[in-house]
């Protein structure tokens, strides 16, 4: 069957072609399958010079410190080697001890560094229109997180580079999209897991099974939806 869309979470071990540059082995769910030309178009955008400036940095600082940098230390060495001068923290409030911490380190480093949270301007959330009752603590006020302006005063400072520091998700989201500068992701939020996310999928057919939906199959399946339709159909 055609596929429609790139599946590469279903590319079976043995192939992963794409790692060896060797796409036409693909499944039938590759993208260099399903959309060749979209292959090539997004490759064409990197003659952008600020582009391919980013990936080649960032190339170079992933195979200088492999499995020897933390994350803090890559941020580090990427952002001076782009050049950057200013870099932007935006952070959940319940971080700002980490965000202290980070911008002690980066300052250690030679850059400039402006942070925001994420309760920025103490607004209630009530005129976003939630309910007191949708609130984490009906009763109380509750500053309503602020990611748009999280970004705008960031912009405004006028950051190179900005660092995201938990926050929520969907907040986050508005923060990327919003933010002129280039982002990227420090510590994403799960205060469940210690801030470690990927237990989760890690343990998903363990402890965090609860994490699974109703139509979880009872085996793990080799092909992506598109494909167990067509299957289903054949075999009506």
């Amino acid at each position: 069957m055609a596929y429609e869309n790139p599946s590469c979470a279903y590319c079976p071990p043995e192939i992963r072609a794409c790692r060896d540059g060797e796409t036409e082995r693909g499944p039938g769910w590759c993208p260099s399958t399903v959309d060749d030309a979209g292959v090539i178009a997004g490759f064409e955008k990197y003659q952008d010079e600020s582009h391919i400036k980013t990936a080649l940095v960032s190339a170079k600082v992933e195979a200088e410190g492999y499995c020897e940098w933390t994350r803090v230390e890559e941020v580090c060495a990427f952002a001076k080697r782009m050049g950057y001068r200013k870099i932007g923290i935006a952070f959940c409030i319940g971080f700002i001890d980490m965000a202290n911490t980070l911008s002690q380190v980066l300052e250690s480093h030679g850059f400039e560094v402006a942070s925001v949270c994420c309760k920025t301007g103490g607004i209630a959330k009530e005129e976003l229109g939630l309910k007191d009752s949708e609130k984490i603590r009906p009763g109380n006020f509750e500053a309503m997180c602020n990611p748009i302006t999280q970004a705008e005063l960031l912009n405004r400072s006028g950051t190179d580079f900005n660092v995201v520091l938990g926050l929520c998700v969907g907040h986050d989201s508005l923060f990327f999209k919003h933010s002129e500068a280039l982002v990227t992701t420090l510590v994403a939020k799960d205060r469940v897991l210690a801030h470690n996310p990927a237990a989760a999928l890690l343990l998903a057919d363990g402890y965090y099974s609860k994490i699974w939906g109703p139509d979880r199959p009872d085996t793990p399946p080799k092909k992506p939806v598109e494909g167990r339709k067509a299957k289903n159909a054949q075999n009506a």
